[in-house]
């Protein structure tokens, strides 16, 4: 019986392996050939193999266009659209979760069937809106639509009513206001909750492409996703500097999931607490 479950382990070992090197190798393609002068083509295993390394690709993509203004503009959409998830999620989550008003359950059931609504859909209406408020090609176009998601709304509501109320209740006691009960007292306990909420739509909004780019028109709007798509010649696609530009804009995504890596798995089941 224990040989069989060795031999069960190095299987299952080898059967993970070979699914991880199919995930890993689309990312190690793009770092080799940024880093060399070749055209990107595997043609035979020695194609796989580093040889010539240089980082003048880099280098290259740094001057040749103004990826800075794109990696800045990515990382204020990115941070921006995060803290106002945050905090609006928590205050409509708390809300749900705490308060009873007229039609919450409504509400909250508009709150799910958003979720079931592929984002797509509002492409044309929020192009127009965003036309009569004069908001084209802004910050304001690619930051206050996504402030506030129904994903985070859920999640903040389901984690808060796992909360104790006991803690809410001797505060309420003591005279605390309900805009101090949630920044000093449910806020700190919501920070795993949090943690996941921030990680999720960081990443969505930094690789967000489809409504930059419908959304924004001048150079000095795009964003990193928007400037990839549009570095590329127009009859033959130069690899290397495009890889190049790639590993920047995956660089950022990499640090923050090697570092938040337990969040974000948490992040999966976090919405499934038991009411």
């Amino acid at each position: 019986m224990r040989i069989r479950d060795k031999i069960f382990r190095w299987v299952l070992f080898l059967i993970l392996l070979f699914i991880l090197s199919g995930m890993l190798f689309p990312m190690y393609w793009m770092v080799k050939t940024s880093l060399t002068k070749e055209t990107g083509y595997v043609l035979n295993f020695s194609d796989l193999l580093p040889k010539g390394l240089t980082i003048k690709n880099y280098q290259d993509v740094w001057s040749s266009a103004p990826f800075l203004r794109f990696f800045l503009n990515s990382l204020i959409v990115a941070i921006f659209v995060t803290l106002g998830n945050l905090i609006f999620c928590l205050m409509v989550g708390y809300a749900f979760a705490r308060r009873e008003f007229v039609l919450k359950k409504v509400l909250f059931l508009s709150v799910i069937l958003v979720l079931m609504i592929p984002a797509h859909i509002i492409i044309v209406p929020l192009f127009i809106l965003i036309k009569k408020l004069g908001w084209y090609d802004t910050y304001l176009t690619l930051i206050v639509p996504w402030v506030v998601n129904p994903l985070g709304i859920f999640l903040m509501r389901q984690y808060i009513q796992n909360l104790p109320r006991e803690l809410e209740d001797a505060a309420r006691i003591d005279g605390a206001g309900d805009f101090k009960i949630l920044f000093k007292i449910v806020m700190p306990l919501c920070k795993p909750a949090l943690a996941v909420l921030a990680i999720q739509v960081f990443l969505v909004n930094w690789n967000s492409f489809l409504f930059p780019f419908i959304l924004t028109s001048s150079e000095k709007m795009r964003t990193l996703p928007v400037a990839l798509a549009l570095y590329q010649g127009y009859q033959t696609i130069d690899w290397p500097h495009l890889m190049a530009a790639s590993t920047i804009c995956a660089l950022p995504v990499i640090i923050l999931f090697l570092f938040f890596q337990r969040q974000i798995i948490s992040g999966l089941t976090a919405g499934a607490l038991k009411q």
